[in-house]
């Protein structure tokens, strides 16, 4: 990848506004008339798939706290090496956290303070980010705050790019075999999720399952009388491909994840898998009461983006009665039919099925899919039930009230393909990423108007701060773009406004696309908040 650059064939055959812009120079406006809905290439998978809708859904299981003393829930997780049968009759090896994928689920209380202890038995270093969490900056994740595994030489370790160009990280804190990650949990109840980051090596390693959620719950929202107990469902939506002896297919330049980072040319704009997983189960079914459900849905995909559609067998759609967003409740529900979800955003969705016949199911699709990846899961109402569920008119009013006005400074960041290393690479602003280089300083407090402005897809995330969105394209942001985010999914040749205030903690943060083949290949930047 970084030895010679692209051929323009071979930039071209990477697909749509890609290829165009980056071979051609064409203009993002010419590009955008022939660009693909999606941003990357499929592997196919090379053993025979399941048939949709047989596999259950599996609920991942919740970990409990090895001490609750001192106002503190404190969690202990080993990453370590195990297989499961996620095909059915195959047996596929993952890197997991305690041993399952997804990880073991953690849910903690708003204002108690959390400490989760890594520990990493894996043959590489890792790095745990608990996305959307309002994290110090010494538990966030930072790329180059590796835990190494036992008797890792360091010498033979890959720092991240630009380490073998002479470049390095004088403020990586590494340690070895095991890291406490605090989290303050001072934040809005939501769905986050924690998954590896480790320099240049995040997205492979996520693919191999070292993914998991962290839900946070408050009082108020417990009264507010949402669907809860076995009617609250987390799904995480992920997207992979099989090889031929059951392992996870995954074009890397370096199948050990070792030393070299990068994967092959035709998937350097992200990497799509042919099977649909919710929850590491492919094409599930579950069985639902006539009731409505609340689903706290995370796209943890590398590069695929959706847009789910709830669609009964005799071909009607059912509402997707949206109340919250990356950062919690919003302050009224918003209902739609189609929902788009980019790499890493989280939507929490009312569904009613009181409407279902019984007996009858109803499919979640996907938009952008075709042939299998048009599936996703789907839901058999199994019996009519009692529901005393409700969905307040009002959902919160805590949501912050930033005005243009307040922002003491506009910044505007482009994320683009472009040259890297003398091969091909994503940018912010021309620049690939490089960890002993400061991008961005604010102070805390400080409230910023950000512009992004994209050539392809690009999910872009920051960390430790929620945000809303202002506009896009010079327009009014769209129904899914309602309350407080951390990820904001940027189509082709699309502007995005956001505003967000800096507060939390000061340090060194990041924000980056979460494409993760983009992120690997140099798409981050570095905040510092003083």
């Amino acid at each position: 990848m970084r030895e010679r650059g692209l051929t323009r064939r071979r930039m071209l055959g990477i697909g749509g506004a890609l290829g165009l812009m980056a071979a051609t120079g064409l203009s993002a406006t010419a590009a955008l008339a022939r660009r693909p809905s999606i941003t990357g290439a499929e592997l196919r998978s090379a053993v025979p798939l399941p048939p949709p809708f047989h596999v259950p859904l599996p609920i991942p299981s919740v970990l409990a706290p090895v001490s609750t003393s001192g106002g503190v829930d404190r969690y202990q997780i080993t990453q370590r090496e195990a297989s499961a049968e996620i095909l059915p009759g195959v047996r596929t090896p993952l890197w997991t956290y305690e041993g399952t994928f997804p990880g073991p689920t953690i849910e903690s209380r708003r204002g108690r303070p959390v400490t989760v202890t890594h520990r990493n038995e894996l043959p590489v270093p890792t790095v745990v980010h608990l996305h959307g969490g309002r994290t110090p900056a010494a538990s966030d994740g930072y790329p180059t705050d590796l835990v190494l595994p036992e008797g890792w030489q360091e010498h033979s370790m890959h720092m991240g790019h630009g380490s073998e160009h002479g470049m390095h990280d004088p403020r990586a804190v590494v340690t070895e075999l095991t890291r406490d990650y605090t989290f303050p949990m001072d934040q809005r109840p939501t769905l986050l999720w924690y998954h590896d980051h480790r320099m240049d090596f995040t997205a492979p390693a996520i693919w191999r399952g070292l993914a998991g959620l962290h839900i946070i719950h408050d009082d108020a929202e417990d009264a507010l009388g949402l669907p809860a107990g076995p009617r609250e469902l987390p799904l995480m939506i992920a997207d992979r491909a099989f090889a031929a002896d059951g392992g996870l297919a995954y074009p890397a330049l370096d199948p050990t994840l070792r030393v070299r980072p990068g994967v092959r040319e035709p998937y350097l704009a992200g990497v799509l898998g042919d099977v649909i997983l919710v929850n590491g189960a492919p094409w599930p079914v579950h069985e639902v009461d006539a009731a409505r459900y609340r689903l706290r849905i995370l796209n943890a995909s590398n590069a695929r983006h959706y847009e789910l559609e709830a669609v009964t067998d005799d071909g009607r759609r059912l509402d997707l009665v949206q109340i919250g967003a990356d950062q919690g409740l919003l302050a009224a529900p918003v209902t739609h039919q189609l929902l788009p979800i980019a790499p890493a955003e989280r939507y929490d969705v009312i569904i009613d099925f009181s409407g279902v016949p019984v007996g009858s199911r109803v499919r979640v699709v996907n938009q952008l899919g075709s042939g299998r990846t048009r599936d996703v899961m789907a839901f058999r109402v199994a019996r009519r039930a009692t529901d005393d569920s409700r969905i307040p008119s009002t959902l919160s009013t805590d949501l912050p009230e930033w005005r243009r006005s307040d922002a003491v400074r506009v910044r505007e960041f482009s994320f683009r393909a472009g040259q890297m290393h003398a091969g091909h690479g994503w940018l912010i602003g021309g620049l690939p990423f490089d960890p002993a280089r400061t991008d961005v300083t604010t102070r805390l407090g400080d409230v910023e108007v950000w512009r992004f402005v994209a050539d392809v897809h690009h999910p872009v995330h920051l960390h430790l701060v929620g945000f809303r969105v202002l506009s896009r394209s010079g327009r009014a942001p769209l129904a899914h773009d309602a309350g407080l985010k951390d990820t904001i999914s940027l189509r082709p040749g699309e502007a995005v406004e956001i505003i967000t205030r800096f507060d939390g903690y000061r340090g060194r943060y990041l924000f980056h696309c979460h494409n993760a083949e983009h992120e690997d290949m140099g798409m981050m930047a570095n905040l510092e908040i003083i």
